[in-house]
Order: C-alpha cells, then structure tokens, then sequence
C-alpha cells in the first residue's frame, strides 16, 4: 500500500517541526525513510477518539497514538470547554495516574496545561485508582477530572480518561463538545503550559496524598453490612501490577479481614506487566499466580484489580476446588447480598434504585424487583449507571430514586453514590464481607447462586470479542454493523426473531411475517447497538468497543425452573443453556465471517 498524500503531509510534519522534541522526531522520520507506508497509515488516518472512557490508544509518536502532544492538545481543548462551561469561576481539575508506561509524566503534562490556562490542578503525589480519582473530584469540589490510564489494555497502550464535575465520567453534549474542540487544534505550536515546579510555587498545581485517602477509606468503611465469618476467613489478593496492592489491603483490613495475602509476584507497580499476558482480572490467565497461592495457603477467597482497580475478577474455594466467577454472576451475587442485607438489617432506603447495562445479564433485574427495588437499563459503560444517578440526585429525573448498586457484564460494580465510577477497592471489601457471610452460614458461593435461579429461573451469558485494529479493523467492523442492519437474520438456531432494537436509530421492531416493524422509540441515548430478542426470550447484542478495535458479541439465555428443582436437575438445565449459549455466539460469528477470538 501507499501512504496519502494527507497522511504524509502530516507525518513529515512530525518529522521535522520544531514542536515535537528529538526522539519524536526521529522516530516518525526513521518511518518516513524506510517507507513503512502501512504503519505510517495507522498513525496518521485518525485522531484519536474520545470514546466510552475518553482517548485510549499505543504509546508512541503520531496523531493516532499516546504522547505528549495529543495529552497537551485534549488537555487544552478540555481547558477550554472548562472555561466555557463554566464562565467567571476559578476552576479546579484533579488528576490520578496509574501503573502505566509514561502515566506519571503524562499526568504532570496535564497539571502543566491547565496550571497555564488558570486552572488549579489537584494531582495525587503518587499513582491512585480510578474510584479515587472520580472521589477526588466530588471531594473537593472540583469541575472535572483526569485519570491517566489505559485499563486493562496490554503494555504498550495508555489513556486518558476524562471526569465531569460530578464524578462521572464525561457524557453528551460535553464529550462531543471536547472531541469538536480536539478535532479543531490542528498543531502543536499553540499549546501553552506552565512549568510544573513553577505552577506548584504559585499555588495552580497541589499535590494531594494521605488526606484524599483517609476521606475515601472513611467513606468505604460505611458500606459494611455483616460482620460475621471475618476473624477465620483468608483473602488472597492481586493488584496485577496496578494500583490497587495499598488500597485494597488496607480497606480489607479496616473491614476486619487480618489473614490477607498479596501475589508478591504481582504486587509491585509495573507497566510492563511482566507476570501476565493481559492485565485483566476478566481472564483467568491473569488470576493463575493469585490461584496457586490461594491454592498453597488455603484461601477461602481469591480477588484481582485491574491495573487501574475499577474491575475486580473473583475466585472462591468450595472444597478443594477453586472457582471463577464471571462479571454477571459477581453483579448478580453482590447485588443479592447488598439487598438482601440491608433488607434485614432494615437500612434499605426508601425508593431504592439499581442500574444496569443493556448488556448485563436480566437476572440482576429480576433479584432487584425481588427487593422491590426500581430498576433503572442504561447503554454500556459505566459512566451512563453514573449518568443516571446524576439525574435522579438533581432532580432532573422523578420521582425521586435512592441510587444502591449496580454493575455490569465486564466485571465493574458500585455500591452507593460517593464515587461515580466502577469501584474495584469497593467491590472487593463487599465480596470478601459476602462470602464470609455465607461461610458462616454454610454456605458456598455455589449454594447462593443456586438458590438464585430456583427463584429466578437459570440465565447463562457469554461475550465474544473480535480484534480488528487499525484502519482496516475499523472499516470491516462498520462493514459487520452495516450488514446486521440491512440484512439481520430472522431466525436464530431454529428460534424466531421476535425483536430487533436500533439503539443508534433509536427504533425499536417487531417482526411480523418475517417483516420488521417499527414498534415505538428506545428511550436511550443514540449508541452503536443492536439487539436481537428472541421468542424464547434470549437476547443477543451486537456491538464496537468504544474504547478498542473490537466487534463483540453478548449472548443471553435462561431457562424457567421449578423452585424445588433437584440439584441433578438444576445442572442440567445450566448445561442446557450453557450449550445454546455457544450455537448461538457460533451463529453470530458465521453471520459475521469471522472467527472467535
């Protein structure tokens, strides 16, 4: 292939403008010179977007990658709609960093560039999680945040997450406002900053540290439940290399958990994750070193942290057999001992509410109406259950709903409303107080899931999830999306389609004589989304990561079951759906022509 003429300019103008500093220069010109048009195409056909968690991409030089440069240009777009939004007040933006290759140097970046624009930066002196980060913005009453992160992304990726007044992460119309901002700096010169030990004399960068702790781990502590089944109950815990090894120890201790063990291996913050092969607590893979102690010493309880702790990966003992939970049984099994607990413990609010995502499996639904709790469905990422709390705090939504918990599918939860993200140290203290609740009951994680769906009926969920990066990747996936739409498939694995939802054109259709319908509007923000809902009731959905170049897949089955059910039956009926889980997902991966990653 050959480079356009648009990409070269801009590429050249790497090479050799003045702006960038030496070794950027020189590695965009070594491309140029060796003529390595296809990796010059990836980091030049795009600026990076911001999507369900603001700019996210590999580190290195070019318009499409994390740098430097692309930091001091969202930066200053975001100063700007800062100052737009916000008119005539001093502003204050904090900011966190993770684990990652460059995140501290990225984040003084960021202090730099607001500390230049008049904007007071709160920058924690070392790394902090991401729940820190949204607490930090509510805490001190800042007008936004920025947490630098890449997640759970392999080693050479970064980000660059942006945070609302509220907490939350950035939603519409101010995200499209600060992408229309980016989109219109089109070079580097313009950027001013301010020298970091210049801005932290003049009192525009502070540095947060104990005092930001000791106000979240407070607010944490008011979470617990139940007390019992803590003194004689062991806790191995992985951070992967991330954030989360101080906070999470430390809050498992305040909860009163004593016997906790930390991977040594893994405890060390490291962005080159050299122990694993992803960071990602939602992949067993990474959770082996974590096991194998757990396994040694006997642990009644295994937990994982993504690098930057807002997705938590559990593993439980049972006998002498540990067992991995996915991110809709770790939902649905919170989310049953929160409301049951405090249903018993009488500290269920008045007009309760739990949010999920369209994506996370109905059975948490269904264990909130149980409760009599409101149930609120909103798109994937964390920041639309954020959203809602919003609306429902400042009256925007009525009547009035008491936010508790809620989750979704890829292993994010929150209890209560003093953080407005995913909460990976929450997650963990709850799970821990759980299942030692249930041990000291006698009962298993298993026994509770069970008991589940012989009152809700069996629900079986998979994800799966197709990489396709680059220039290419992007056009096959909108190819995929295009051909679901024009020609979506009517009957799947011998069911009738009954319903097909258009969440980016907002219709909602029924099919009728193998005709769609259009049957009402979808009360939700426009979203790259389709769902399939079958006869039967299984609920297929279809689509991009807004954050990576990937296509997935969720697919959701359940099977009513009598409530005395016997435990022979009940497998049964789990390894039924089990089973048309994956004939569904291979239908959906041959409709798409490709293969499952």
């Amino acid at each position: 292939m050959s480079i356009t003429k648009d990409i070269e300019e801009k590429a050249t103008y790497w090479a050799t403008a003045d702006v960038f500093d030496p070794q950027t220069r020189d590695e965009i010109g070594q491309l140029l010179e060796s003529k390595d048009d296809a990796e010059l195409t990836d980091r030049f056909y795009r600026d990076l977007e911001f999507g369900t968690g603001g700019l996210r991409g590999i580190i290195g030089a070019g318009t499409s990658r994390m740098n430097a440069y692309n930091i001091k240009k969202a930066t200053t777009a975001f100063a700007q709609q800062l100052q737009e939004s916000n008119p005539n007040e001093p502003l204050k933006v904090g900011i966190t960093f993770d684990s990652r290759h460059f995140s501290k140097e990225f984040a003084q970046t960021v202090a730099e560039v607001l500390a230049a624009h008049n904007v007071t930066a709160l920058i924690t002196k070392e790394l902090r999680p991401v729940p820190m980060l949204s607490f930090l913005v509510r805490k001190y009453s800042c007008h936004g945040g920025i947490c630098i992160t890449a997640s759970h992304n392999p080693p050479n990726y970064n980000g660059y997450k942006v945070y609302w007044k509220t907490g939350g992460q950035i939603t519409p119309p101010y995200d499209q406002q600060l992408i229309e901002k980016y989109r219109s700096i089109s070079g580097y010169e313009n950027l001013p900053t301010l020298d970091y030990q210049t801005a932290l004399k003049q009192g525009l960068i502070k540095e947060l540290g104990e005092e930001l702790d000791q106000a979240y781990f407070s607010r944490l502590d008011e979470l617990s439940i139940k007390k019992n089944g803590r003194d004689n109950f062991k806790v191995v815990f992985t951070p992967l290399h991330g954030t989360a090894g101080i906070p999470v120890a430390t809050a498992l201790k305040r909860f009163g958990f004593n016997d906790v063990h930390v991977v040594p291996e893994q405890a060390k913050p490291d962005g080159n994750f050299p122990t694993v092969e992803f960071p990602n607590p939602e992949d067993p893979n990474a959770l082996k070193l974590a096991v194998s102690l757990g396994e040694k010493l006997k642990a009644d309880l295994v937990l994982g942290t993504d690098p930057d702790c807002d997705r938590v990966g559990i593993v439980y003992r049972e006998d002498d057999e540990f067992k991995f939970l996915n991110g809709n049984q770790i939902g649905c099994l919170l989310t049953e001992y929160i409301l049951q607990a405090l249903t018993e413990e009488k500290r269920l609010p008045e007009n309760p509410l739990v949010i999920k995502t369209i994506v996370t499996t109905d059975l948490q639904a269904d264990i909130a109406r149980h409760y009599k709790c409101h149930i609120d469905e909103t798109l994937t990422g964390f920041k639309w259950i954020c959203q809602l709390i919003e609306k429902y705090e400042s009256g925007e939504i009525t009547p009035y709903r008491k936010y508790v918990c809620g989750g979704e599918e890829s292993y994010g939860f929150l209890m209560d409303s003093f953080v407005r993200d995913k909460d990976g140290i929450a997650a963990c203290v709850i799970a821990a107080e759980m299942t030692a609740f249930y041990k000291s009951k006698g009962l298993s994680l298993t026994d509770v899931l069970a008991s589940i769906y012989r009152r809700h009926g069996v629900y079986r969920e998979s994800l799966s999830t197709v990489t396709m990066p680059g220039k290419a990747g992007a056009e096959q996936i909108n190819e995929i999306m295009t051909r679901l739409r024009q020609n979506p498939p009517l009957t799947i694995d011998s069911v009738p389609v009954a319903q097909i939802k258009d969440i980016l054109t907002g219709d909602n259709h029924k099919v009728v004589d193998n005709k769609l319908v259009t049957n009402g509007k979808i009360d939700l923000p426009s979203s790259n989304v389709l769902q399939f809902i079958l006869e039967d009731g299984t609920k297929v959905s279809c689509r991009p990561s807004g954050t990576e170049p990937k296509i997935k897949y969720y697919v959701s089955v359940r099977e009513a079951v009598a409530t005395t059910v016997s435990d022979n039956e009940l497998e049964a009926a789990i390894n039924r759906c089990e089973s048309r889980v994956l004939k569904i997902q291979e239908v959906f991966m041959d409709l798409s022509n490709v293969s499952n990653t």
